[in-house]
């Protein structure tokens, strides 16, 4: 039995372009296509394809929204998006949605049957550059917690926050920090100046809102 595809693009020339890769397969057949992520749901509910072929950025329901939709109401359909680049915030995005495959269009001609046989099979397919950005952006990510960047505050900075927040004044917290008045309100200064506050009502927000203090 061959396998049922959707194909989903607003670009024809797209469409006709992978119709005509899939068309003398012996294993799949397309059986629909679908301009724009409205009419790939009715023909989806209509036609019940095996894989949809989706374009990742059409007007109006793109398709990450879409195969959110398509999988919602039918779980048990495969998904393959296509897109013109290999951005990893998008690409993740498009997994958490649940799709299976991931192609670069420029690389269509040359993935597109081996992707969809892998999918079918029940696995996912990721092309080379696809997967390269994805391992590069995690790489990044893990950077970035071995070398978090500085605090914002100074400890002692977020000691003259607190006790502004909680209600002190220059003269109490000098005293109780044991430092200058002067060096209290150098501190308050740094603080509206890192903060983009502009008075004490807004430092007091601001520690309330990050938990540095509390009423």
């Amino acid at each position: 039995m061959k396998a049922r595809i959707l194909l989903v693009d607003d670009h024809e020339v797209v469409r006709d372009g992978l119709r005509l890769k899939i068309r003398h397969q012996p294993d799949m057949e397309v059986i629909g296509e679908a301009g724009n992520g409205r009419v790939a749901l009715e023909r989806a509910k209509a036609l019940s394809p095996d894989l949809v072929l989706v374009d990742i950025h059409m007007e109006g329901m793109n398709g990450i929204e879409l195969s959110r939709q398509l999988l919602r109401e039918h779980p048990q359909m495969k998904i393959v998006v296509l897109s013109a680049f290999p951005d990893p915030d998008t690409v993740n995005q498009a997994v958490q949605a649940g799709v299976c495959g991931y192609l670069l269009k420029a690389n269509a001609a040359d993935d597109l049957l081996r992707a969809i046989r892998v999918v079918l099979a029940g696995k996912t397919y990721f092309c080379p550059e696809v997967a390269a950005a994805v391992v590069a952006d995690y790489r990044r990510l893990l950077l970035a917690k071995e070398n978090p960047p500085p605090p914002l505050l100074s400890e002692r900075e977020r000691e003259v926050l607190k006790l502004t927040a909680e209600g002190a004044r220059t003269k109490e917290i000098a005293a109780q920090l044991h430092i200058s008045l002067k060096t209290v309100e150098t501190h308050r200064a740094h603080l509206m100046t890192k903060l983009g506050c502009s008075s004490v009502v807004e430092l007091t927000r601001y520690a309330l809102r990050e938990g540095i203090a509390s009423l």
